[in-house]
Order: C-alpha cells, then structure tokens, then sequence
C-alpha cells in the first residue's frame, strides 16, 4: 500500500503523531496521556491496562519520567500546576512499548492507531536517516574543497601582505661637516 492510499484511510493525521513522539533520555517515545488521546481512552484506562500487563513492558519499552523530567515538560507544554492535573510523573512509551499495547488494548482503534503509529516511527527513521546521509555527503565535499582553496587562499594573503621595507631610525639624520678642533695653550 503507497502512502497516499494509507493518508486517505488514515484515522489519525501521520503529522498529529509526529508531533507526538519526543526525545527523552536519548530515545524517541510518546507519553501516555498522548497515547491515550490517540486510542480514544483515558489515560488512567491506559495505565491501568498497562499494569495489570506488567511483565510485558521492560525498562526498554517503557520509561516513567523522574518529577524534574515531569516539570520540564509542564514548563514546557504549559500543563497544569501542581493542584490540578497528575499527580504522578507520566509514562513514556518507545516504539516497541507502543507496539506491545497492541496486545493489551484489542479494541479495532487500538490495532488501527498502532499501525500508524509504527508508519510514523518508520518515517521519522527515513528522515533522520535522510538528513544524516546528507550531513555526511555535505562534510565530505567541504573537506575536498577546503583543500582545493586552501592554496588560493594563502595566495591571496601572501598578495595582501605589505612589502617589507628597510626600518629607519627614528628622529632626524643631520649630515654635518666635521669641526676640527685643536688644543690652545693656556696663558697663566
């Protein structure tokens, strides 16, 4: 199936997903009450299918953010203070975390929203992977033409340089005529 068909039968806009994954801790995931927003649950119902399934969500799949990771994302999103809203830290889902809520929530929905959330992690790879591969092409072709201008460059500085001239001394040079000078005899 090309990408055009799966927009078109899309339940959820790839684009509103993307924006849902995030960096934490050096790996891509979505949080649980975006997870929850997307399969059309509260978050508490997600959590608690999610606990009662422990065993199937290793430290790899799924992460509970520590209370200054919490607060950074409050500040950051502008969320709730500390009377209203959570009041414990929220749960981030990887990709694999979120492809194993497909066994623990069997609603039609959920099978449907995990794929396309499994297609959005997929595109995100392509793109990063895009951009590195670019980078990379991009370092290569300035390492080679830096060489190549080096030496123009330092002919250019040579040519900008001042010819170097004789320094004088400072002050005024008189050229005089020697007086001759001889001793006199004193009268006493």
């Amino acid at each position: 199936m090309n990408d055009k068909m799966s927009k078109d039968k899309s339940l959820i806009p790839i684009e509103c997903i993307e924006r849902s994954i995030l960096l934490i801790r050096g790996h891509k995931v979505i949080l649980d009450a975006d997870l929850a927003a997307l399969y059309g649950v509260e978050t508490k119902q997600l959590i608690r299918a999610v606990k009662r399934n422990l065993p199937r969500f290793p430290d790899d799949f799924m992460i509970q953010l520590n209370e200054e990771e919490s607060e950074n994302l409050r500040f950051h999103f502008g969320t709730s203070s500390q009377w209203g809203g959570r009041r414990y830290p929220p749960y981030a889902f990887t990709e694999q975390g979120v492809a194993m809520l497909s066994s623990v929530l069997r609603s039609k929905r959920a099978i449907q929203v995990n794929i396309e959330i499994m297609r959005a992690f997929v595109r995100l790879r392509r793109i990063l992977a895009s951009h590195a591969d670019l980078a990379r092409k991009l370092d290569l072709l300035e390492k080679k033409y830096d060489t190549q201008f080096k030496v123009v460059f330092d002919a250019i500085r040579e040519l900008m340089k001042p010819p170097e001239t004789k320094k004088r001394p400072i002050g005024f040079l008189v050229e005089e005529a020697k007086a001759t000078y001889t001793k006199t005899k004193r009268k006493s």
